[in-house]
């Protein structure tokens, strides 16, 4: 008798087991690429973290969770403000994660810089043009790069790098985006010369290019210039950090003709205040953008990295004019 309970309570626990996992995914549907997910079947997919200011736990949660996502990642884009200051010992605390989780990472990771690259705290004045080439020295040996633009192909797809070329300095204030004419120029030519009609291009900047409640981000002596630019290239999704501002729907902007995204930020994010109209609240929010591509079909999500849920998707048909 005792053998034959047995026999039948074996089966009704794996019983229990299958529904309880059942019950599980349909309660929580967001989860399910959380769970053993396999690779897409897309010609690419990166993902895109801003303003991480040299917060290691949550940048260490960030890769753990979009390794989760997608184990076959082809990119990592870091958008800027990667550090909070630009010294040689938080570039080597960033390193260091970084190569502790080399089998969780792509092979390729860009490194784009932000203004804070050139901000010292002990410093105490504004950047001299000496301060200024140590600042992006540091950036440059962290980065890999030659200069603060760059570009690079993804599985054939092109990714192109803006980049501020001072900060905290006569040229700049410390948060505005400094694009001279010459790296406006190869922005242009690199643009026609590499450009398939009808392909996505990936464009990444970390300042805004609109005023954003006031918030200056690309100096506005260049703004109109940068606009004329990109209006040329439908094919352009420019994506862009520096705010802090929440991810949602209206994160992404399409139709201007090109397409703008914003990636929201690991180190905190300024949620609106209910109660008070235009105030906000600093809170320590992971956010960060997945992307995955299929000829000029481009689908963008929005994810919270805390709770491993998606805010949003956005799908794009990229298409010559």
């Amino acid at each position: 008798m005792k053998r034959l309970r047995l026999i039948h309570i074996f089966p009704i626990s794996i019983l229990l087991l299958v529904f309880g996992a059942a019950a599980f995914t349909f309660a929580n549907p967001q989860r399910l690429w959380h769970l053993n997910p396999a690779p897409p079947d897309v010609d690419l997919a990166f993902a895109v973290f801003g303003d991480i200011h040299g917060n290691t736990d949550s940048f260490q949660k960030a890769i753990q969770d979009i390794n989760e996502v997608n184990p076959a990642l082809d990119a990592l884009v870091l958008n800027g403000d990667t550090v909070d200051q630009g010294t040689a010992k938080q570039y080597d605390a960033i390193t260091k994660v970084l190569n502790k989780n080399k089998s969780r990472l792509p092979q390729t990771i860009i490194k784009n810089i932000g203004n804070h690259e050139y901000l010292d705290y002990e410093q105490g004045r504004i950047n001299t043009s000496a301060d200024v080439k140590a600042f992006i020295d540091r950036y440059l040996a962290f980065a890999g790069e030659e200069k603060v633009y760059h570009d690079t192909l993804v599985n054939g797809y092109h990714f192109i790098s803006l980049g501020s070329e001072s900060g905290n300095s006569d040229l700049t204030n410390s948060t505005k985006a400094y694009l001279s004419q010459e790296q406006l120029k190869w922005f242009r030519d690199t643009l026609a010369q590499k450009r398939e009609k009808g392909k996505p291009i990936f464009v990444f900047l970390h300042q805004h290019i609109d005023n954003t409640n006031g918030w200056v981000g690309v100096d506005p002596s260049v703004v109109k210039e940068l606009k004329t630019i990109l209006s040329t290239y439908p094919e352009v999704v420019l994506f862009t950090s520096h705010t802090h501002r929440q991810l949602d729907q209206t994160s992404v902007k399409q139709n201007l003709p090109f397409t703008t995204v914003h990636t929201g930020a690991i180190h905190y994010t300024f949620v609106p205040d209910p109660n008070n109209t235009g105030r906000s609240t600093r809170e320590s929010l992971i956010r960060g953008i997945y992307v995955e591509v299929k000829g000029n079909q481009v689908v963008i999500k929005g994810r919270d990295i805390k709770e491993k849920t998606w805010i949003f998707t956005q799908e794009l048909k990229v298409q010559a004019q």
